[in-house]
């Protein structure tokens, strides 16, 4: 469900739940895009990962390029083959410390096919004028995230296709 403070993207992919979990997390720079619109690091050709935080069991999402880390996220929840949460902050905007959540859920359908949905959450805690929000509010601002997840959606079904293909030959 879209609301001003949230917006919802769902796929359907011919993978099961769990094989989905890993392609989503382990492959999660195969297939999200490049560019200023999806990556943080000046150069927009880091290598995005979710990784352990250096001392202890904790995730983050992070984009690497040579010395450079950005951080995309911290993981807020991991439960392989079912859910994701993790925040978010927006591309190339440190100096705003809001963060906003991202979950994303996998739930098995039909026999070897799992929905994902990805709901981006928590808009409210930005200001009116805050930069990611390019100007726009209510439904025509949760349309362009929705829009934004469900471009990258694309792209990870592409990938767990392929990763399915490559497994059955």
């Amino acid at each position: 469900m879209t609301t001003p403070d949230s917006a919802t993207a769902t796929t359907l992919v011919r993978v099961a739940a769990d094989k989905a979990f890993r392609i989503f997390t382990e492959a999660i720079d195969r297939w999200w895009r490049r560019g200023p619109r999806y990556r943080h690091g000046l150069t927009r050709s880091g290598t995005l990962a979710f990784e352990h935080d250096s001392g202890d069991d904790t995730r983050r999402l992070v984009e690497r390029s040579g010395e450079t880390i950005a951080l995309v996220g911290r993981v807020t929840r991991w439960q392989p083959g079912e859910l994701l949460a993790f925040e978010w902050h927006a591309p190339d905007l440190a100096e705003f410390p809001e963060t906003t959540e991202v979950v994303v859920r996998f739930a098995a359908e039909g026999e070897g096919c799992t929905r994902v949905t990805i709901e981006h959450r928590g808009w409210s805690a930005l200001a009116a004028d805050h930069p990611a929000r390019r100007d726009l509010s209510g439904e025509a601002f949760s349309s362009m995230v929705g829009l934004y997840w469900g471009d990258l959606l694309v792209r990870f079904v592409a990938a767990a296709t392929a990763d399915a293909t490559a497994t059955r030959s």
